[in-house]
């Protein structure tokens, strides 16, 4: 795979592969302070991670990252949008 900036990943639709629920586009991403990737934040249904998060944004570790494709980013989160066995 190439390298990928923030840009291109922003464009790519996050679909999580135990739903096929489409998560959004990647809003922000985390790093330690040692600069490795954490993760990847993408928009949050408020209704539908009320018990996740006080925020309105998902983290997604990236570890749960299955594949990065052409237009999507495949994740591997469980029902209640917590990071299944990854």
């Amino acid at each position: 795979m190439a390298d990928l900036s923030f840009c291109i990943l922003r464009e790519k639709m996050v679909v999580n592969v135990c739903d096929g629920k489409k998560l959004g586009h990647v809003i922000d991403i985390s790093f330690n302070s040692h600069g490795h990737i954490l993760g990847i934040i993408v928009p949050g249904d408020k209704k539908f991670i009320k018990s996740f998060s006080a925020g309105d944004s998902i983290f997604i570790p990236w570890r749960c990252i299955c594949k990065i494709g052409e237009d999507t980013i495949l994740v591997e989160l469980n029902g209640d949008i917590t990071p299944a066995e990854c």
